[in-house]
Parts: structure tokens; sequence; C-alpha cells
């Protein structure tokens, strides 16, 4: 069973996400918060698998509550689900960032909001290439961006890895693009996290948009 927290300014949206989620056999909603304050209070006592996260809320925004629940040893196991506008929304890259495992836009279909949560509580990431690309490539362009800089860390053939994955190729799909087997990709992605202290690969797209590695162009 998945435990899942709903966090939303927006009563209305949060009951609606929360008869959806219950109507699947395999979840059930813990809780719901109104700020990113008290999301990040109650996760820790609702004992909650999965957040599902808004960004624009009261007292303290998505983002922050994300970084709060990621820097938090205690709760290593929770999983953040976040849901943005991204056409006008681009703190989903400093989501990422702050360690969410992937995002949803609001007007998802039910099923897609079910899969994914399913998806980010088994320890994957949910990032689609054409939308994060957008976002990405916004982020790049403001003022506050980052300077790039290089993996040097990685070898090549590593680099090569971090590439497809920032593609949102899965291990199965790299193993084929670089003909290796399905386990020494995955090997590859995991030693490619501990290198560069990334938390699950969400965090590794932005490493490669922020490096140059990969740019929206060429996806």
């Amino acid at each position: 069973m998945i435990r899942v927290l709903l966090a939303d300014d927006q009563t209305l949206v949060r009951e609606a996400f929360a008869m959806l989620v219950e109507s699947a056999p395999d979840m059930e909603v813990v809780g719901q918060a109104g700020t990113g304050r008290q999301a990040a209070e109650l996760v820790r006592s609702t004992r909650a698998d999965l957040v599902v996260m808004d960004i624009r809320m009261p007292d303290l925004d998505g983002i922050e509550a994300t970084r709060l629940i990621a820097a938090d040893e205690d709760l290593a196991g929770v999983r953040i689900l976040v849901l943005t506008t991204y056409d006008t929304d681009e703190n989903i890259v400093d989501a990422l960032r702050a360690g969410a495992s992937g995002f949803l836009v609001k007007d998802t279909r039910p099923a897609e909001l079910l899969d994914a949560i399913r998806t980010v509580a088994a320890g994957e990431s949910l990032l689609s290439p054409g939308p994060t690309a957008r976002l990405i490539e916004r982020f790049l362009r403001s003022p506050s961006a980052p300077t790039a800089g290089g993996p040097e860390c990685l070898s090549e053939r590593e680099r090569e890895v971090l590439t497809l994955v920032a593609r949102g190729l899965n291990n199965t799909e790299i193993a084929e693009a670089l003909g290796l087997s399905p386990l020494t990709a995955k090997t590859h992605v995991s030693r490619i996290m501990g290198k560069l202290g990334a938390r699950d690969r969400a965090q590794l797209v932005i490493v490669a948009y922020e490096s140059g590695m990969v740019t929206p162009g060429n996806l």
C-alpha cells in the first residue's frame, strides 16, 4: 500500500486528488496539507511514502518544502512528485534540484497521475523529455542560472550513459543503445549518481543540462 500525502493550497484540488488516489486499490491518502510547511510537518507524523507536492503555496512553497524533506535523513525514503503548470512555472527545475523525483502538469489524466505515483514510489524518476527540455532551456537562460561546468570525474562511458539518462531513456533503452546488458547499464547509472552526489535520475538530468552535455536542441 502506497501512503500518499497531498499538498496543495486549493481545497477542491486536494479533495479531487484524494478521491482519485483512494479509488486505487494499492494507495491510501494519509494526510492533506494546504501549505508547504504543513506538508513538511505532516510527512513525518503520517509516515507517508510519497508527497504529491504543489509548487505555489502560502507560508512555505513546494520547493522549500521539498528541500526540507529531502535534507532530513529520517525521511530519506520519502519520494516527492511535484505538480506544475509547466508553461508558466519555471520553478520546476529548482524543485528537481531540491530533491523532487519527478513532475506532472495539473491537467494530466487521472490514470496518468496514478501511474506516476506508482512509478515514483517504486524509486524511479518521472521525467517527460519534451517538457523537461523546455523548462531547463528557460532556466539556463535566466540570470540566476549557474555557470556550466563539466562532470570531469566521469569516464567516457559514464558520460555517454548520463547523456542518455538526460534524454529520458530507462536502463533497458540505455543498454540497447550502447550494446550493454541492462544490469551493466543500471550499474553505470548507480556509479554516476554516487560520483555526482545525486539522489536520483532527476538530479542527473539537471547535472547534464547545467554542464552543457545535453541541450534542448539535441534531444
